[in-house]
């Protein structure tokens, strides 16, 4: 069984700056982390104790087509891609195409930080559509990780103490045995947990001791069925782990904690992240790793 070392979630939207100004009011402030090599989108960054972080990403000018996830950037659809760690990308890889999977990359990427530092990295994307819309795309630094994921004090930093990281990715899909049997064979899960779950008026499928969550709408109506429609497979919430979620309960804009697969999860008000209310996010809080 491979156990997968999340890197980062990525939240995308049509403007930066009113983004960054949600989160900090939703206690989360994050730190402008520059622009990336493409020369269209830019991005800022909240970082958690385990050193994985929450992405938000837009374009450099309004309007423009974003070169990855388009489609939620335009439309402020939130959560879009999800990424892992790796030390041997090649390998990784290699050895997920031999699985035949398809595979994008090994490509070399990069972001220039507003201090002029340069951080460089390579990724491939494995499976079909936008990186990590449903398998994760694997990342990998060039150079010191500090420079693509600042530490200690700063904004970026902000929630240190407070969120210790990423606890589950849930994955919006149209075909939930098809999405689990891809999962397993990728990386040699056991068989998944299924269950009709109200909250997300969905068939779940969860894999235990990972942090991947399968969604598949049970009609279509509501909000993931809709979702699914405009963006097709891809994340549709995150919730990220805490120590001490009543704590965190008294310092986050979150509803009343829920029993939500076997874990108490408080989502985070949707209209506190976006003052617009055109940004899609759910994100949630869990005190359960």
């Amino acid at each position: 069984m491979k156990i997968l070392r999340i890197d980062h979630v990525a939240i995308g939207g049509s403007e930066l700056p009113p983004i960054q100004r949600g989160f900090a009011a939703a206690g989360l402030p994050v730190q402008y982390g520059g622009a990336h090599a493409n020369g269209i989108t830019h991005m800022a960054l909240c970082v958690f104790d385990d050193g994985s972080y929450l992405e938000l990403i837009a374009p450099l000018v309004p309007g423009q087509r974003a070169p990855v996830w388009p489609e939620q950037i335009a439309c402020d659809g939130g959560p879009c891609g999800w990424a892992i760690q790796t030390d041997d990308l090649a390998g990784e890889a290699a050895r997920v195409a031999a699985l035949g999977v398809p595979v994008v990359g090994p490509h070399p990427n990069g972001r220039r930080r507003s201090d002029g530092v340069l951080a460089e990295w390579e990724t491939a994307s494995f499976g079909e559509g936008q990186p990590g819309a449903l398998l994760p795309f694997a990342i990998q630094d060039c150079d010191a990780r500090h420079h693509r994921v600042p530490t200690g004090n700063g904004d970026a930093a902000a929630a240190e103490g407070l969120l210790t990281g990423v606890s589950l990715v849930v994955l919006g899909v149209s075909d939930l045995d098809g999405a689990a049997a891809l999962f397993r064979r990728v990386y040699d899960w056991p068989a998944p947990r299924v269950l009709d779950d109200a909250l997300f008026g969905a068939r779940i499928a969860e894999f235990p001791d990972t942090p991947v969550v399968l969604a598949a709408p049970r009609s279509t109506a509501g909000w993931l069925a809709a979702r699914n429609a405009q963006f097709g497979d891809s994340p549709c919430a995150y919730v990220f782990g805490t120590g001490d979620l009543d704590a965190a309960s008294k310092r986050l804009p979150v509803t009343p904690a829920v029993h939500w697969l076997n874990r108490r999860v408080a989502w985070i008000d949707r209209q506190r992240l976006d003052a617009r209310q055109r940004l899609d996010a759910r994100v949630g809080i869990t005190d359960a790793m």
